[in-house]
C-alpha cells in the first residue's frame, strides 16, 4: 500500500518506519529541507531506541523515503497521515495551524479519492475541521474521507508501542472507510476498535487525562504520606494489586512531563470549558502536577538549609528515560529554581545533554559521568530514572561527594540500602534517612 506520512517528529517518523517495515511503500514529508536531508543521510532528529536501525533498513530496501514534496507524495498515496505538531497556546487551547496547513496542501494536491488520517493529537471536532479545510481549498470536488487514528506510543518505547499496541482506535465515518485502516493494521494482529470520528478523538484525550490523574493522585497521596510517616511505595503496591486500579502510572515522583500529558490535559480542560463544562477534577490534576518541582526543591532547602553557595549534582535531564526529549521536563523547573536560590548545578544525562544545553541556563556545568557530576557536591539530585542510575556504584558516588546527601525524585533506591551505605537520603512520600550528618 502506498502511504504518505506528513510530519517527521516522534509520531510521524516512527509511524512511517513501522509501516515500511510491514511491507508498505512509505514517503515521509516535512517542510524543513535540512531535516529531510539529515534523514535521507541516515541522521535521526530524535533519540529513540531501535529507530535508526529500522529507518536505515527500510531506506536501503526502497520502502521508505523522505521528501519535501507534499503534492507528489499525496498523489501517489491512497492513505495520507497527518502527524504534525499540535502545540498548546498560552490559554491551553491546541494550536491547529500546522494541521490546517497540511490539510490545505492535501486539498490542492489531491487528484483521486484519498483517505486522510489524523494521527496528530487533536481536540474533538478536528476531523470535521480538516474536512471543511480540504473542501474549501479543492480546485474541483474530489471525494475523500477523514479518519481519526490516534497514537498511543510512549517516547523511549515508541517502536514497541507501535508494533504491539494495547489497542488500535479507528474513528471513521463509515465501516467501509474503516476497512482501509483495518487492512493496513491487520499484520499487527492487535485488538481494534472502530468508532465515529469524534469518539476516537476523545479516546486519546480521555486516556491521557486519566493517566495524568493517576499520577497526580499518587503524588497527592505521597504528600500525605510524608506528613503521616507512611511509605507511599507500600501504599502504591497495596493499591496497584487491586485489579480495578492497577499499578501502572501509580509511582510517586516529580509528576508528568513531556510533549503529551501536559498539553493534552490543558487542552481537554479548555475544550470542556468551550463546551460549557468546568472540568474541576482535571484542573486539580494539572495544579498538583505544577507544584511537584517546587515541592522537591523545598525538600532540599529544608534538609540543607539555605541553598545559596551549595553545589548540587543533577542526574537525569530528559523528561523520562530512553529519550532525549526535554519538552516539559521536570529538570528544567528544578534546575532553574536551584539557580534562582543561589546554588550551582553540575548535570549529567546519558543522552539529553545536547538538548538540555539549548534549554537550560548557561551557568549549568555538564559532566561526562554521574561520578564527575557528584564530585565535591553537597548533594546529588536524581530527576530522571535512567536504568544506568539504578546500577550506579553508590560507594564511589558517596566518595566523590563533599556531603553524602541524596534527593531522589523518582524513588529509585531503597532507603535501607542508602542507610547502610552511609547516605542521608530524601525521597518522595517516604521517611527520610537522617543517620548521616555533616
Amino acid at each position: 500500500m502506498n502511504i504518505c506520512v506528513v510530519g517527521t517528529g516522534y509520531v510521524g517518523l516512527v509511524t512511517g518506519a513501522v509501516f515500511a517495515d510491514l511491507g508498505n511503500e512509505v514517503v515521509c514529508i516535512d517542510n524543513d529541507p535540512a531535516k529531510i536531508a539529515d534523514l535521507t543521510a541516515g541522521r535521526m532528529p530524535i533519540y529513540e531506541p531501535g529507530l535508526e536501525e529500522m529507518v536505515a533498513r527500510n531506506v536501503a530496501d526502497g520502502r521508505l523515503a523522505f521528501s519535501i514534496d507534499l503534492t507528489g507524495a499525496v498523489r501517489r498515496s491512497v492513505i495520507v497521515f497527518i502527524t504534525v505538531g499540535t502545540p498548546p497556546k498560552p490559554d491551553g487551547q491546541t494550536d491547529l495551524s500546522a494541521v490546517e496547513d497540511v490539510a490545505r496542501g492535501i486539498a490542492k494536491a489531491m487528484e483521486r479519492y484519498t483517505v486522510v488520517v489524523n494521527k496528530s493529537t487533536v481536540p474533538v471536532g478536528t476531523g470535521e475541521f480538516v474536512r471543511e479545510v480540504i473542501e474549501r481549498h479543492q480546485a474541483e470536488p474530489i471525494p475523500f474521507d477523514v479518519v481519526s487514528n490516534p497514537e498511543f506510543l510512549r517516547e523511549g518505547s515508541a517502536i514497541e508501542d507501535t508494533l504491539r499496541p494495547d489497542r488500535i482506535v479507528i474513528g471513521a465515518p463509515t465501516q467501509q472507510v474503516a476497512m482501509s485502516l483495518l487492512e493496513l493494521y491487520a499484520p499487527l494482529e492487535r485488538p481494534m476498535i472502530i468508532t465515529d470520528v469524534p469518539s476516537a478523538e476523545m479516546i486519546k484525550y480521555a486516556s491521557n487525562a486519566f493517566l495524568s490523574t493517576k499520577i497526580s493522585f499518587i503524588n497527592a497521596i505521597a504528600n500525605i504520606c510524608e506528613m503521616a510517616g507512611a511509605d507511599v511505595t507500600q501504599v502504591m503496591k497495596g493499591m496497584g494489586m487491586d485489579a480495578r486500579i492497577g499499578a501502572g502510572f501509580l509511582s510517586a515522583g516529580l509528576g508528568y512531563g513531556g510533549s503529551c500529558f501536559p498539553k493534552d490535559t490543558d487542552s481537554l480542560v479548555h475544550t470542556a470549558s468551550t463546551l460549557g463544562y468546568d472540568f474541576a477534577l482535571l484542573r486539580a490534576v494539572v495544579e498538583i502536577n505544577r507544584e511537584r518541582a517546587a515541592h522537591f526543591v523545598d525538600l532540599m532547602a529544608k534538609a540543607l538549609g539555605p541553598l545559596e553557595g551549595r553545589s548540587l549534582a543533577v542526574l537525569g535531564l530528559a523528561f523520562k528515560p530512553n529519550t532525549d526529549d526535554m519538552r516539559e521536563a521536570k529538570s528544567i523547573e528544578v534546575v532553574e529554581r536551584l539557580l534562582e536560590l543561589g546554588a550551582s548545578v553540575r548535570a549529567y544525562d546519558p543522552v539529553a545533554m545536547p538538548s538540555a544545553r539549548r534549554m537550560l541556563p548557561a551557568t549549568v556545568t555538564y559532566c561526562e559521568s554521574p561520578y564527575e557530576a557528584a564530585d565535591g557536591t553537597d548533594a546529588v539530585v536524581l530527576v530522571t530514572e535512567w536504568n544506568e542510575f539504578k546500577f550506579l556504584n553508590l560507594e564511589r558516588l558517596r566518595e566523590a561527594m563533599r556531603r553524602p546527601v541524596v534527593f531522589d525524585g523518582r524513588n529509585l533506591w531503597a532507603p535501607e540500602r542508602m542507610r547502610r551505605l552511609g547516605f542521608e537520603y530524601h525521597s518522595i512520600g517516604r521517611k527520610p534517612v537522617l543517620s548521616v550528618r555533616s
